[in-house]
């Protein structure tokens, strides 16, 4: 069976997620409805879901550009849901990381098979990585060092966790602001210094090397260097 399964339903159409519920919760899933890709984004720095039903067309950020936003920092499998059907947009939603993709109307028996069916593939492996000692682990948002956990704050998990998957990458103070806090945040390059502060100390605390990791680009941002 389901067991419960978390799905977060994005739609900014209030009839089309009660529609989504209302087939969905009775075959067992939970259903968690949010109306724009920011509120989902959101949710997801604090809770864990199994599976997102994500529409792609939606105001203020769509449903493409969201998709790419949740795979910077979240593994969860992800099904496009539109009214368009189109090869192109197809293969657009697809290479934004997209597991699947289904259109409107579609028939709630599809639906639910192509949810089991996304549900039943393995985990992506990049679920957990290690880095000389670090173990982070996005399903648990836990990051430990030889063994020990490390507390952290959503946004400094982010930031570890964006780090870690591009390594030797350089980004600038507003790519983080704006893939960590999102587009329409007022954040200012100062909080990104002090969050980067905060989690450097956390790290130097637990007895890792992050000065020669957690390194400062000035004049650009900030990069992990993996060199030896």
């Amino acid at each position: 069976m389901n067991d419960l399964k978390t799905i977060l339903l994005v739609d900014d159409e209030q009839m089309m997620l009660d529609l989504l519920s209302l087939y969905l919760s009775p075959i067992g899933y939970n259903c968690i409805k949010k109306e724009s890709a920011l509120e989902a984004i959101n949710y997801l720095e604090s809770n864990r879901v199994d599976l997102i039903l994500l529409d792609v067309m939606m105001p203020e950020m769509d449903g493409w550009e969201a998709c790419e936003k949740i795979r910077k920092n979240w593994d969860t499998p992800i099904i496009m849901l539109t009214a368009m059907s189109e090869k192109t947009d197809i293969v657009k939603g697809l290479k934004s990381g997209a597991d699947d993709y289904i259109s409107k109307p579609f028939d709630d028996e599809e639906l639910a098979a192509r949810i089991e069916a996304v549900l039943r593939r393995p985990r992506n492996e990049k679920g957990i990585i290690h880095f000389r000692g670090l173990l982070l682990d996005k399903d648990s948002h836990q990051l430990q060092f030889n063994g020990k956990n490390i507390s952290l704050t959503p946004k400094e998990f982010g930031l570890i966790s964006l780090f870690l998957n591009h390594q030797n990458k350089v980004f600038s103070r507003d790519h983080l602001i704006n893939t960590i806090w999102g587009f329409q945040v007022s954040t200012e390059d100062r909080t990104i210094d002090s969050h980067v502060r905060n989690l450097r100390e956390k790290l130097r605390k637990t007895g890792f090397p992050v000065d020669e990791h957690l390194q400062t680009v000035w004049g650009v941002g900030y990069k992990w260097g993996n060199k030896e």
